[in-house]
């Protein structure tokens, strides 16, 4: 896993982490990568710092806020036409199960690189959960519902669905707010 500093057109930076350069180089050339704060799809390396670390434990260690920090939200985002919390957050296609993606990392990563790929997995399976929890699932209208909620023709709320490219694409010409995320596959079947 490799971890790269991005930013957008709007020039919003932030990090994200990949398997590999040619994994970003794949997923940034099909715009499946976008901006948390904005949406956008047009996303480049930033310039970053090197992370010179003299064991991975200190560097998990490093990289892990500690407990009582505030964690990153759709919240801490420049404030948008309507609250954070009411986003519309299309569902993405499905990640491999938890379970297959650490039992698949390669033998030669130690137990804190392990520990670390099972943590991020534990978060986006939270992410799920919430967003399953407080908002309302619209399917493959998603795109049709957040331009309702964007123009006023229904009361803001949050949802999640599917898009299509394209119409991921005409929403940002639109202006449309909403964020994509990774979307895991249930654990609990």
């Amino acid at each position: 896993m490799i971890l790269f500093a991005l930013k957008c057109t709007a020039e919003h930076r932030f990090e994200a982490w990949f398997r590999n350069g040619a994994a970003y180089e794949e997923q940034a050339a099909s715009h499946q990568i976008a901006c948390p704060v904005c949406g956008d799809t047009l996303i480049t390396k930033a310039p970053m710092a090197p992370r010179i670390a003299k064991g991975v434990a200190k560097a998990a260690d490093r990289n892990r806020p500690p407990e009582d920090a505030a964690q990153p939200t759709a919240e801490s985002a420049p404030p948008a036409a309507r609250p954070a919390a009411q986003l519309p957050v299309p569902a993405p296609a499905a990640l491999p199960a938890p379970a297959d993606v650490v039992a698949s990392l390669p033998p030669s990563l130690n137990d804190a690189q392990r520990e670390a790929v099972a943590e991020v997995m534990r978060q986006l399976a939270e992410v799920r959960r919430t967003v399953e929890k407080n908002c309302d699932y619209v399917g493959d209208r998603f795109a049709e519902e957040a331009r309702r909620i964007h123009y006023g023709e229904t009361d803001p709320r949050g949802i999640y669905g599917e898009a299509s490219s394209d119409e991921v694409e005409e929403l940002h010409e639109e202006g449309v707010a909403f964020h994509r995320i990774p979307w895991l596959p249930r654990t609990d079947s």
